[in-house]
């Protein structure tokens, strides 16, 4: 291997070390007992480990045909990962979705849990628990001695996740997870895990009072970022410089144009009634629906080893380790988006798609299915798990993305699945694209309330004054064609993950462009499989890259 690829392969070891939630999600073995340290000072080694492989990286030669990609992509990682550190921002890193209160929770979701070593491993690092929210509230207690806080909002959806975790008397998270260890484990790791469980509650329970007594009393009041610190994240998620303003004014042009496709869809459903006529009746119809959780997630199973199989051989080649893909109920207390995580590195963790039932029973089906093609195939279990299985690097393999190129991969796989003719229903085209205006409305409001930008003059929706967390939430509502307690959760999400929320569409835009360029490049010669085949092959890497190597790949074809 290359030098370059040597100390790409090393980093990701070094990090793994530092960062064993993140090489569980990675699917790195190695460090299943640990946990992160979310010390100030564990912070700071992981940023000096990036500091000195980037500092490393400059001064090798380019040896083999890869490593000039693979230079430009470990240099894009690095440099934007240094960025951030040096903001400061990890002092006050406390949001609904993607900080450390969530990862030391989540990381117990991908454990294997099949026998008694596997019981014992999840023991041992459930024991760590306690120590490791104590040094996480150092940081943020550290934030708050430098003037640094969470907002409010934020602090406060933590909060109720605490308390959710935690239980109320009845078992919370923790104690219902290790009840399903069974009855063959021995007593004395029974009587283990117990402890360790009950001892994990009480320290969420623990750091929810002291984010109640301590910090929310100095939690800031100011949700938005600003344009500085929006650009630096929206740029961390695309990995290419944005035009936010162009970007702000394209999603209303996307909204527009979404809404009148809605308008024919709702015709074929409820003739002459409206779009919101034709949402009840697919809303309440029994024979568009599922009853219970447990038939849903099946139903839910089915459908994505039915599209596997459809779809493997004429469309996308699917490797046999990637035709294992499992559909889970998430647990609850998180937010209420289905989400995927990746497969393993040696694929012993299969690909899962985690749906929050939000306490829900019943499940209207018209807007389930895109969802389903977004998280399973040809979204992100294809994108993720053909990923694994590329003969890149390391680095590239694990750490090359960012949530423009992997959201924008899956939202573009959801209008494939309509083109290729698997949502002609009305029902399943509906729900195509209200999934398509709640992504457009991200861009509207993500944007719109981070930088508090004034609404056009031209639309009817307060023209003229300026976006707040209550306008969006109001636009998101009426606008995005989804329930109201879900965005009520994807507001918090947005205003924790400034610039995260515009990827997918940022995303989608630049699959689209790359696949255009080719179309045009190569004329009648273009095949779409081919396309997916090579540009899939390329490896993850940011958007300007994508779109750069896109651009070379049609035109040497």
């Amino acid at each position: 291997m290359s030098a370059i690829t040597n100390l790409g392969d090393a980093y990701v070891e070094e990090l793994a070390a530092l960062h064993p939630n993140a090489a569980t999600s990675l699917g790195i073995s190695g460090h299943e007992e640990e946990l992160t340290d979310y010390s100030r000072d564990g912070f700071d080694q992981r940023d000096q480990l990036t500091r000195n492989t980037l500092a490393r990286l400059e001064d090798l030669p380019l040896e083999e045909n890869g490593d000039r990609l693979l230079r430009e992509i470990m240099r894009e990682v690095l440099t934007v990962d240094i960025e951030l550190h040096e903001t400061g921002d990890y002092l006050a890193g406390l949001n609904v979705l993607a900080s450390p209160l969530q990862g030391l929770r989540s990381t117990f979701d991908l454990m294997p849990t099949e026998g008694e070593a596997d019981w014992a491993t999840i023991a041992r690092r459930l024991t760590r628990l306690p120590e490791a929210l104590a040094a996480y509230r150092t940081t943020l207690e550290a934030g708050l001695e430098t003037g640094r806080s969470a907002p409010r909002r934020q602090v406060e959806a933590c909060l109720r996740q605490c308390e959710a975790w935690a239980g109320n008397g009845d078992g919370g998270f923790f104690e219902k997870f290790v009840s399903g260890a069974g009855n063959d484990l021995s007593e004395g790791l029974h009587r283990d895990l117990g402890k360790a469980a009950s001892s994990a509650s009480q320290s969420y329970r623990a750091f929810g009072q002291f984010l109640r007594d301590v910090y929310l009393p100095r939690a800031s009041e100011q949700d938005a970022t600003g344009r500085e610190r929006y650009s630096l994240y929206a740029r961390s998620w695309n990995r290419c410089d944005l035009d936010l303003l162009e970007t702000y004014s394209w999603g209303w042009d996307e909204i527009a144009r979404i809404d009148t496709s809605m308008e024919e869809a709702a015709e074929q459903i409820a003739p002459g009634e409206g779009v919101e006529a034709a949402k009840v009746v697919l809303d309440t119809d029994p024979k568009r629906a599922i009853e219970g959780v447990e038939p849903f997630r099946q139903w839910m199973q089915e459908l994505q080893e039915r599209t596997i199989a459809d779809l493997n051989g004429k469309h996308f080649d699917i490797p046999k380790k990637l035709q294992r893909l499992e559909a889970m109920i998430a647990p609850p207390g998180g937010a209420l988006a289905m989400y995927y995580t990746g497969p393993s590195e040696d694929f012993s963790r299969p690909g899962r798609t985690w749906y929050p039932t939000g306490g829900k029973t019943r499940f209207p089906l018209w807007g389930e299915v895109s969802i389903a093609y977004h998280e399973g195939v040809p979204g992100h279990h294809l994108e993720r798990g053909n990923t694994r299985l590329l003969e890149l690097s390391r680095f590239q393999r694990l750490l090359g993305d960012c949530s423009g190129y992997v959201e924008g991969w899956a939202l573009y796989a959801e209008r494939l699945m309509g083109e290729l003719g698997y949502l002609d229903s009305p029902d399943y085209q509906m729900g195509l694209l209200r999934s398509q205006a709640l992504r457009s409305v991200r861009v509207i409001i993500d944007i719109g309330m981070h930088l508090e930008l004034p609404l056009p003059e031209s639309q009817q929706f307060h023209p003229g004054e300026h976006w707040t967390p209550e306008l969006g939430a109001e636009f998101a509502k009426t606008r995005s064609h989804f329930p109201a307690d879900f965005m009520t959760s994807e507001i918090d999400r947005y205003l924790g993950l400034p610039g995260q929320a515009i990827s997918y569409k940022v995303g989608e835009r630049a699959w689209l462009a790359a696949r255009d360029s080719a179309r045009q490049s190569l004329g009648d010669a273009f095949d779409l499989t081919t396309f997916h085949r090579q540009t899939l092959a390329l490896g993850p890497m940011g958007l300007g890259l994508l779109t750069q190597e896109s651009a070379h790949l049609g035109n040497n074809s």
